[in-house]
């Protein structure tokens, strides 16, 4: 009967501590569960403002980029010009005759030469302005230098100076604070006149003004100038003449 009775404690025994192991697990669990349901939101909370700040990196169309205003501004300038040159030629001779009486000629192509500095240095504009204006040329309302028929600037534009780098103009009030790092000088054919007389007028200006400053001149693809590309040139005007 006493051992009956013992092995009858040592099961109930073993039931009980079986049932606190149980519950105490069960509440273990539930902690756990309880303290992960409320510690998502607030990492979410604390994960939402890292998510915001990767947008404060500079977005393309609000970076602003100050080399753009050191690209080559010529061929804006060519386009836009083009249209004015047409009109100017077909005035031929226009101070001097009635525009009825003269003739309509399209530009049809173009000769550029670029004149550059090396690298890190600049043409001053106190220095450019009296030797562009020794070599013929008349600054234009436009902000452009134009080298006319006659040095003393009557007759038709045969070429134009402009600033090799963007706004591509020239604030003659302004000179003495203005630099510029090359400068290019075009002409359309077929121009007014000779288009070779003009076209030696436009390499003999590029290269007085490299030499003066220390320059390069450079060609259409802006390559060092070559006795090949000048020829190259000189038969372009050619099948211009008239």
């Amino acid at each position: 009967m006493a051992t009956e009775l013992r092995w009858a404690l040592i099961v109930i025994s073993a039931l009980v501590i079986g049932g606190l192991l149980i519950h105490g697990l069960w509440s273990v669990r539930k902690k756990s569960s309880d303290k992960a349901s409320k510690k998502e939101p607030n990492e979410l909370k604390e994960q939402t403002p890292n998510h915001d700040k990767e947008p404060d990196e500079p977005e393309i169309g609000e970076m602003t980029f100050s080399a753009v205003d050191d690209e080559p501004a010529t061929e804006g300038i060519i386009a836009t010009e083009e249209p004015e040159t047409e009109a100017q030629t077909e005035s031929c001779g226009s101070e001097e005759a009635e525009p009825e009486e003269s003739a309509l000629v399209e530009p049809q192509d173009f000769i550029i030469l670029h004149v550059d500095m090396p690298e890190g240095l600049k043409m001053a504009g106190s220095r450019l302005l009296p030797t562009v204006l020794s070599l013929g040329f008349k600054y234009s309302d436009e902000g452009f230098f134009n080298r006319h028929l006659e040095p003393s600037g009557n007759g038709p534009v045969l070429f134009r100076l402009v600033n090799m780098y963007n706004p591509g103009t020239f604030d003659i009030d302004n000179m003495e604070q203005f630099s510029t790092a090359g400068i290019s000088l075009f002409m359309t054919l077929p121009c007014e006149g000779d288009n070779l007389a003009a076209f030696n007028m436009l390499h003999s200006a590029s290269k007085k003004l490299a030499e003066e400053f220390g320059a390069t001149v450079l060609d259409k693809d802006r390559e060092p100038l070559t006795v090949e590309a000048v020829r190259g040139y000189v038969e372009k005007v050619r099948e211009f003449a008239a």
